[in-house]
């Protein structure tokens, strides 16, 4: 596995270089994720070698909840095999994989095993003999998966908090399921991947919400975070290409920085894309480039995993209309031009930036909205930006805490007005 960072000076007035990961997450050409059901291992490495021909190196990669697990106390031999097949294929043509274990959440979908459903319903969260069964799913998949050199690691599973709705729990009981699935997935991989764990923007923005931003940046072995445009009705309230726009990816790490306990914990942008309408097909490449030369600014960026490698084809019905255009590649296999433009800045040099002032974001569980598009913070840190400062996020309770605000090397405090 290729190193997780490596900072350097080249000289003594430059600022530090380091190298970030660039990659994608993996959305089969033929099928989407319903390939699964017949999965064809020529057609899997065809789209591998299209995307690794890009210089990407790394990809994020689901398996169906359903297939693995459709009892609870069965886990599919034949469909672990499978993972892993498409895991070791990633690694012939040179990319590193990180596994999402409990799908859960794709796309507007949702895809839950029977045995958690109709009149056995389980709530997925909460039940025991439910949570005690995804442990086991999730050790299975890191056993199986330990032995790969290009195994980045382990996900939980793609931004679980989107199955609250259906699933009621308290943040307690959140904080129950993270660490006992986190736990369970470090008894299946091996020291050094890493075991990580995904929620969407609600869990930064969303008042009340029960997954807390201390859950995203606390747990796990770094922070990731989802930083969609669509989120708050970002760029149809500020405009495709607004700094708001493409600076959501910085502002979204910082924010994650400021949540950590650990001032150098790395925040990992793991999923960022151009949905259509709400970035023109036109604006893609230039949004693409300005996101990921932003992002790469921040101090504590692992790295930028775009969504997603192909459109889904049209052929499949019932998606929203976004989600058939957010590929690099078409859904014929061809690299659209934002697959150009993210291939380019991936290549490029990036230096980290540092940020000596910071702006106070005091908020409660209750009044998480202000830090999200359309808050008085948001707009706040957006403002400063826009105006040529480069604002790191620090939490009010730590706002004179001299010691923390050294490691980050912060020397100006200031508070929204």
């Amino acid at each position: 596995m290729r190193a997780v960072q490596d900072r350097h000076r080249t000289g003594p007035e430059e600022d530090p270089i380091r190298t970030l990961r660039f990659g994608v997450n993996y959305t089969p050409r033929h099928g989407w994720f319903h390939s699964w059901h017949d999965f064809d291992p020529a057609r899997a490495r065809e789209d591998l070698e299209q995307i690794a021909g890009l210089g990407l190196d790394h990809v994020r990669v689901f398996h169906l909840w359903p297939l693995l697990q459709p009892n609870r106390t069965l886990i599919r031999t034949g469909a672990v095999d499978q993972l892993a097949r498409l895991v070791d294929l990633a690694g012939e043509v040179g990319l590193d994989v990180l596994v999402d274990g409990v799908q859960g959440h794709l796309s507007s979908f949702d895809f839950y095993p029977e045995w958690t459903r109709s009149w056995h319903h389980r709530n997925v969260f909460t039940d025991p003999e439910a949570v005690e069964a995804q442990a086991a799913l999730l050790r299975t998949l890191g056993r199986a998966l330990a032995d790969r050199p290009h195994l980045i690691g382990l996900q939980l599973g793609n931004e679980l908090n989107n199955l609250v709705e259906h699933n009621p729990v308290t943040v307690e009981e959140v904080d129950h399921y993270l660490d006992t699935l986190l736990a369970a997935s470090r008894e299946g991989v091996r020291p050094g991947h890493l075991v990580t764990h995904s929620a969407y923007d609600a869990a930064w923005y969303g008042d009340g919400h029960p997954f807390t931003p201390e859950a995203s940046a606390r747990k796990g072995d770094l922070t990731t975070v989802h930083p969609w445009v669509f989120s708050g009705d970002c760029a149809r309230r500020y405009g495709p290409r607004s700094p708001q726009v493409r600076h959501l990816a910085e502002y979204g790490t910082e924010l994650a920085t400021a949540y950590a306990l650990d001032p150098a914990r790395p925040v990992w942008v793991q999923e960022t894309g151009a949905p259509e309408p709400h970035i023109p097909a036109a604006d893609a490449p230039g949004f693409a480039r300005a996101t990921v030369r932003n992002a790469a600014e921040c101090a504590n960026l692992w790295g930028v995993t775009w969504w997603c490698s192909h459109d889904v084809d049209r052929s499949l019905a019932d998606y929203p209309e976004l989600e058939y255009t957010l590929g690099l590649f078409d859904s014929a296999g061809r690299p659209k031009p934002i697959a150009e433009a993210f291939a380019e800045v991936a290549a490029e040099t990036h230096s980290i930036r540092p940020r000596d002032t910071a702006l106070v974001l005091d908020c409660t569980p209750a009044t998480r909205s202000v830090s999200g598009p359309g808050g008085a913070y948001f707009e706040a840190w957006m403002r400063l930006r826009a105006e040529g400062v480069r604002p790191a996020v620090v939490l009010a309770s730590r706002a004179d805490d001299a010691e923390y605000l050294a490691a980050r090397g912060i020397k100006e405090v200031v508070r929204p007005s």
